[in-house]
């Protein structure tokens, strides 16, 4: 018997606690908790499998002092407020009905018909949370070790239940796998068409999550080629892979960590109004769309001037502009945009009448400020003697 290592979070005096008060043959640790302290990769969430009903553990929990929250309550989901984080509890389910983008399930009682509604089965893996000793209902341990993700039971039905393990797979692909199921590419390619039914912001969440991976360029060609890449972002096309994979390897030099707004950018044209449009249709926050309109102004001459770049597109907008190039953002480490030292009223002490004057020699002494790459206050009031006697002269 398989049994999961002792970690840190296997030891937390928190989680001891709450499995003492759901009972220890009640519940499992399951899903990517298990998966990654298989792999030793860093743990993030920690879920909990659970035979009790939701109230049930709301109960229990209550008794034993430990706060709750119904985050998902309809379905089966509880969570539990502790000291060193929070701890998702669900209990077991299974499918009564679906239509490809919800489920209506049904409180089970056996694990196994609990796993066989996953959608992975590198994510089907249960662990005692006493004996540690892991249930593997699929063969996940062995999809594991052989860094395989196939699809619990036939794929096109797992997709049919929810279209969105279609983008799933290829995020986990890139994680996870070395060579790709046929079977699992195959379903995903003939089901692509199903993704048109999700709601926008499901599908920018899996793709943003891919687009923030170590290394996507694999599934991103991946889904291009199997024709699903172009059924969510249509947009992009053979150049503009190009462009996506040289940004990777581009961050990679430069030990630049992977932005998804970034690389999003880098797949669509370097059009602003194709920007927004994929943006609006994606639902992305206003932030994002800002972003990702500005990094589409970007031109061939960005690199030449870099904190020029910065100080009229913002610092991360003109890194994102530059790591797309190919280009050095050496000149913008540590720098902060600076702002030009002298004011409006200053002209006008100067003699100038207020108006569009003023205005205009402002904008000539910031011009020529940026030019000189930002001096100090002594080099600005020189600029200013230069701009007036230019102006007084007829």
């Amino acid at each position: 018997m398989t049994r999961l290592p002792d970690t840190d979070w296997t030891k937390r005096a928190d989680l001891a606690a709450l499995v003492a008060a759901l009972g220890a043959d009640n519940t499992r640790y399951v899903g990517g908790a298990v998966r990654d302290t298989l792999l030793g990769k860093a743990i993030h969430d920690i879920d909990l499998a659970t035979t009790l009903v939701p109230h049930a553990v709301i109960d229990r929990c209550k008794e034993a002092g430990i706060r709750t929250v119904p985050t998902g309550i309809d379905h089966g989901t509880v969570t539990a407020v502790l000291p060193d984080g929070p701890v998702e509890i669900t209990t077991l389910r299974r499918d009564i009905s679906t239509d490809g983008r919800r489920a209506t399930v049904a409180f089970a009682e056996e694990w196994r018909e609990d796993a066989a509604r996953r959608d992975f089965t590198i994510n089907a893996l249960y662990a005692h949370p006493e004996t540690l000793e892991i249930d593997d209902f699929f063969g996940g341990l062995e999809d594991l070790e052989d860094r395989r993700v196939r699809f619990i039971g036939d794929a096109r039905e797992r997709i049919r239940e929810d279209h969105l393990r279609i983008l799933r797979y290829f995020r986990f692909q890139a994680r996870f796998g070395d060579a790709p199921e046929e079977e699992a590419i195959a379903a995903c390619s003939e089901l692509a068409h199903t993704l048109k039914g999700l709601s926008r912001e499901r599908v920018a969440m899996e793709l943003l999550g891919i687009l923030s991976l170590p290394d996507p360029r694999g599934s991103i060609a991946l889904m291009a080629e199997h024709g699903i890449l172009e059924v969510i972002l249509p947009e992009a096309r053979e150049r503009e892979h190009r462009v996506f994979d040289a940004l990777i390897a581009h961050e990679a030099r430069l030990d630049v960590e992977g932005d998804p707004v970034r690389r999003l950018a880098a797949l669509l044209p370097p059009i602003a109004s194709i920007a927004q449009a994929v943006a609006a249709r994606l639902r992305l926050s206003r932030a994002q769309r800002v972003r990702l309109s500005c990094i589409a102004e970007r031109k061939e001459d960005d690199a030449a001037a870099p904190r020029a770049l910065a100080f009229r597109e913002g610092i991360e907008c003109a890194r994102d502009r530059l790591l797309i190039a190919g280009s050095d953002i050496a000149a913008l480490a540590g720098w902060e945009v600076p702002q030009l030292p002298l004011k409006g009223g200053e002209i006008v002490a100067r003699g100038v009448g207020a108006g569009p004057e003023v205005a205009r020699i402002l904008r000539a002494v910031e011009a020529r400020w940026v030019e000189e790459e930002f001096p100090g206050a002594d080099r600005v009031a020189e600029l200013l003697d230069e701009e007036l006697s230019a102006s007084s002269k007829p």
